[in-house]
């Protein structure tokens, strides 16, 4: 078991209306050793932020309802989801950049190459200070227990 406060865990919110690749990125990123929850319904994001507490979002820009873009918009403009990434993904990247990137910290099209997407997810995880406080305090925590 690790004991260094590095490998706990992380956890990803991913909201995308396609099974397929929300089985697919769950499967990936469980191998990779985080946590995922996912969500075909955007509607239900900020309960998903404060239950779940994600060190980031992965959102699909062509959701039920609601752009992606729009959805990481109000994320980010929100006091409980300011501070997380969030990756949006799409088939369709010259309609995104088109209409900006909404304050993401990403943009990956579609299709794209799973071990690119987990780097950049690693990438990510690792420069995100509140995700990394966080785990500093969850391993003094747990080491003083």
């Amino acid at each position: 078991m690790q004991t260094d406060y590095q490998y706990n865990a992380k956890r990803i919110l991913i909201v995308d209306n396609d099974p397929d690749l929300l089985d697919m990125l769950t499967e990936c990123l469980n191998n990779e050793g985080m946590d995922v929850k996912t969500s075909s319904c955007p509607n239900d994001i900020f309960q998903l932020i404060r239950d779940f507490e994600p060190d980031l979002i992965i959102v699909d820009y062509l959701l039920d309802g609601i752009n992606g873009g729009e959805l990481c918009h109000q994320v980010k403009s929100s006091v409980q989801g300011c501070e997380i990434p969030v990756i949006i993904i799409s088939a369709y990247p010259r309609v995104l950049l088109s209409l900006g990137t909404y304050g993401c910290d990403l943009f990956i099209p579609k299709p794209f190459d799973l071990h690119t997407v987990i780097g950049h997810i690693k990438n990510l995880l690792l420069t995100n200070p509140i995700s990394s406080l966080r785990d500093q305090l969850n391993f003094h925590l747990s080491k003083n227990n």
